[in-house]
């Protein structure tokens, strides 16, 4: 197995919470512990499984931690749809990131079906 800075994947999705921590940089402050925290936990999480999966070294823990790493991904996108909806997230940013994560989306479906 690749070291997991090595995968596309994961630093994408590294580029990606970049992103959404600046982004969210700028939502309403009374969101830091409701929309901007969940966000950015959900994020974090995509990159971080990858790596903790990646560097247990045994194939059925990698997948187990890449499946999480992928629903993390489902709900960034949700959150993405509510942040969009209460006018935090313009259409432009809304479009960028929902194509980003839906990128790694398929790049994480991708990885767990050359493994299984």
């Amino acid at each position: 197995m690749a070291n997991f800075k090595e995968l596309l994947v994961w630093q994408k999705s590294i580029d990606f919470v970049t992103e959404i921590y600046r982004i969210t940089g700028s939502f309403p402050k009374d969101e830091m512990y409701g929309l901007i925290s969940q966000i950015r936990r959900a994020s974090v999480s995509i990159p971080s499984n990858i790596a903790e999966g990646n560097s247990r070294r045994s194939k059925p823990d990698y997948l187990q931690f890449l499946k999480i790493a992928r629903g993390s991904c489902a709900e960034v996108e949700t959150q993405l749809i509510i942040s969009k909806n209460l006018n935090y997230l313009n259409e432009e940013n809304y479009k960028k990131l929902n194509e980003h994560i839906i990128e790694i989306s398929k790049m994480l479906n991708g990885l767990i079906n050359s493994l299984q």
